[in-house]
């Protein structure tokens, strides 16, 4: 069997669009081209790989085996070319970190920015996502690291423990609530109006999710695109808002906010960093890795 590069490329491919014709778009194919390499895939293999629809294809079991082995393959060449940068000019690492809203709002900016201005020839690709999201898609290889909360099922990965941090309820000064300490989650969902995160945030579904669970809804006055928004809108009278601890830290003026600790067990959360287990990383990723615990302990 012989296959080179290009078939392997362009099956990621068909497994990230399934669509024949945009896989040999991104693979820079004709699609009688595309479709060859595939037939000769199959024929190589004595597989069906794909299976043809109107609206697109679909795998096989045989072409999802092919497809997580080509992800492996293309892993191992990030590594080859990262073991080899000392030795050569112009390659660049590239780190693909899936986080949740709690981690990309509040240490994870800081630790960014300065491992970046420490690291030029490393590329970092963030991007925001539930927990049980993030999960699905390091167990599938399509992301190197990710930052979930600890209440998740991470069975099959490799893990490692950063930090813990709590959710807090936050209020103006002024308002009602600012004379207690804390209060139950439940007694607030009735009498309050919210200031809250967008809406698809991982954060905001979490909570909808905590007040559906109580039978209740969440009375949400308006979202904002973050959290020092939302404690400035909070500061304003506009309502009262969950936010993690450390960002109502990060986000307030001195004495600008009070803030309450939530009575429920879930409002302490783990934060733990989530691998493929037994996957190699680049030596890039690996120095990222203790960055990142660093940067966790300190915050």
């Amino acid at each position: 069997m012989r296959h080179d590069l290009t078939d392997l490329r362009l099956f990621v491919h068909v497994g990230e669009a399934l669509n024949l014709t945009r896989a040999a778009e991104r693979t820079f194919l004709s699609l009688p081209a595309a479709s060859a390499r595939i037939k000769n895939m199959e024929e190589a293999f004595k597989a069906r790989l794909l299976v043809r629809q109107a609206t697109g294809v679909s795998l096989t079991p045989a072409g999802e085996v092919l497809l997580k082995h080509a992800h492996a393959v293309f892993r191992q060449l990030e590594c080859l070319n990262a073991d080899l940068q000392p030795y050569a000019s112009g390659i660049k690492g590239r780190l693909r970190l899936l986080a949740n809203t709690t981690a990309t709002n509040s240490f994870l900016a800081d630790a960014l920015s300065t491992y970046l201005a420490q690291s030029a020839d490393v590329d970092i690709e963030l991007e925001e996502k539930m927990s049980g999201d993030i999960v699905l898609a390091i167990r599938a290889g399509a992301g190197d690291l990710g930052i979930v909360a600890g209440n998740i099922d991470v069975d099959g990965l490799d893990v490692l423990p950063l930090f813990r941090d709590e959710l807090t309820i936050v209020t103006a000064l002024e308002h009602p609530l600012a004379q207690r300490e804390s209060v139950p989650f439940v007694e607030v969902l009735d009498q309050y109006q919210f200031v809250g995160i967008h809406p698809d945030s991982a954060i905001q579904s979490f909570l909808e999710d905590i007040a559906s669970g109580l039978g209740k809804r969440i009375c949400q006055r308006v979202h904002v695109g973050s959290f020092e928004a939302v404690c400035r809108m909070v500061e304003a009278g506009a309502g009262i808002a969950v936010v993690p601890r450390a960002c109502a830290r990060r986000y307030s003026r001195p004495d600008a906010l009070h803030v309450l600790r939530i009575e429920d067990s879930w409002s302490l959360r783990d934060r733990l960093l989530v691998r493929q287990r037994g996957r190699d990383l680049p030596r890039f990723a690996e120095d990222f890795i203790e960055h990142i615990q660093r940067a966790a302990h300190a915050a």
